[in-house]
């Protein structure tokens, strides 16, 4: 090759691999960095087929033809795949040890190359593949590194209690109530947001938990049989929750069965003291388990509020809350059951939930333009978007949905939407390719509107709302699935 001809290749070599890094990497954060989720479980796995076998295949068909399929095509259009993402790639520091380690090797590899003359195509695969087992191998470490030294910090503050929640629906509220009630006499901590993996959780002790913490209240999420158990070995919290449980990532447990099994290993924990399990989980007795979901009374769920009974021992509690949501009565009974295993007394217990603060994106009332939203964007659960359906039909004026139904569930639970929907709204809008066929031909309402993405939602909403309606944002799915 003229001298032209390689610097031409070994720009276009690099920017190459390093695009299919971009890629790889904004997939593995997607889905827990785990290759076979990206491969056997992604949602659109057509992208795989355009944005990187396409490419790769023809970098090695097209021959000298490929960088201009590469300028004018390949790069093009990952950068419009990008800007259309709504959940883009976030550069933690192991997103960026990946690319530095990606883009060093495919320097390396491409300077050998061709001071060697020992290469006829600058590979690509080789860098891709070293850099992605060398990247697995340097988080191992740092995880192992990571861990221990949370685990110290753990074991150094004495007298630290930890409540562990988990279970398929609720599992950030049940956090956000316990952490809320206990925080009127103990100093609490809890896990932001929705943190909820082994990584995050040891982030979180390491980087944020105070060290005059008294309670730690940590959430914990579930991928595959073991995730649990490495939390609760992990943590060894001394009272734990398993709350309501569904068929929420069924395609990855394969069975209900298997669901419950892997949230009831938060049950082995060694300073294990109380249980709280959801009546829905199992009825088997355990002298440490207290189960809730049936001592819950006479629930008045409207839009301003919330009133419900309930009853603990010889005691019947009148509670009120501004938590919208008959469905939360059970998360705040079971923060309810904990205050009181922490010694507090009725009277601040009815007082705490009095001032319970809505959990965001929960059935989130915001008023705006004379409008009334309703945010339940992190609400994927059957049961949670009906109950937001019905508290939609209490308003007396126009209704209007916007929804890309339920995600990794099944046609029946979405139909028994749609059918709710159709009962109740004026207006459906539709998100994402995901259901859109299934709505499309059976929802039966006054104004059906289908939306590829939700890049346009905006301009929708703002033309076809006005004052006086309520607005519902009923789950939430990011344009990857």
């Amino acid at each position: 090759m003229q001298n032209y001809e390689i610097v031409v290749a070994f720009i276009t070599n690099v920017l190459f691999v390093t695009v299919l890094g971009w890629y790889l990497i904004t997939n593995l954060q997607w889905y827990d960095y785990k290759l076979s989720r990206v491969i056997l479980k992604h949602h659109k796995p057509q992208w795989h087929i355009i944005y990187f076998l396409i490419p790769f295949i023809a970098y090695y068909a097209a021959g000298k033809l490929f960088v201009i399929f590469f300028f004018l095509g390949v790069l093009p259009a990952i950068f419009i795949w990008h800007k259309n993402l709504d959940k883009k790639l976030v550069l933690t520091w192991r997103v960026k040890r990946f690319l530095i380690l990606l883009i060093s090797l495919v320097f390396f590899q491409d300077v050998l190359c061709t001071i060697k003359s020992a290469c006829e195509t600058y590979g690509v695969f080789m860098p891709l593949a070293l850099a992605y087992v060398g990247s697995l191998g340097i988080e191992k470490f740092l995880f192992l590194s990571f861990k221990k030294e949370a685990k110290k910090k753990l074991q150094n503050m004495q007298g630290l209690q930890i409540v562990a929640i988990t279970g398929s629906y609720g599992k950030t509220s049940i956090k956000n109530f316990v952490a809320e009630i206990l925080s009127k006499k103990y100093k609490v901590y809890a896990t932001p947001r929705s943190v909820n993996t082994i990584g995050g959780i040891i982030r979180d002790v390491n980087e944020s938990l105070p060290s005059d913490t008294e309670i730690y209240v940590c959430e914990a999420g579930a991928r595959e049989s073991g995730d649990i158990f490495e939390i609760t070995t992990f943590l060894e919290p001394q009272v734990v929750v398993v709350g309501k449980v569904g068929l929420a990532h069924v395609e990855y447990f394969k069975s209900l069965e298997n669901i419950i099994a892997t949230k009831l290993e938060i049950m082995k924990s060694p300073r294990l003291e109380h249980a709280f399990i959801h009546t829905s989980v199992t009825d088997e007795p355990h002298d440490k388990v207290t189960f809730f979901g049936d001592e819950i009374q006479n629930v008045d769920a409207r839009l301003d509020g919330t009133d419900f009974e309930l009853k603990i021992g010889n005691e019947t509690l009148n509670l009120h809350t501004n938590v919208l949501g008959s469905f939360q009565t059970m998360n705040i009974a079971v923060a309810v059951h904990i205050a009181k295993t922490f010694n507090m007394s009725s009277d601040e217990i009815v007082e705490a939930v009095k001032r319970l603060a809505p959990v965001e994106h929960r059935l989130q009332m915001i008023k705006a333009g004379g409008k009334i939203i309703l945010d339940d964007g992190y609400n994927g659960n059957i049961e949670g978007m009906l109950e937001a359906i019905r508290l939609c039909s209490l308003h007396e004026g126009r209704k209007v949905i916007v929804t890309p139904g339920l995600v990794e569930s099944s046609d029946e639970l979405n139909l028994q939407l749609i059918n709710a929907i159709n009962g109740v709204f004026d207006v459906a809008i539709v998100t994402g390719a995901l259901n859109a066929e299934l709505f499309d031909k059976n929802l039966n309402v006054k104004n059906k509107i289908m939306l590829a993405d939700k890049s346009s939602l905006v301009d929708v909403l703002a033309k076809e709302t006005k004052a006086g309606d309520i607005i519902l944002f009923a789950n939430d799915a990011p344009n990857f699935i």
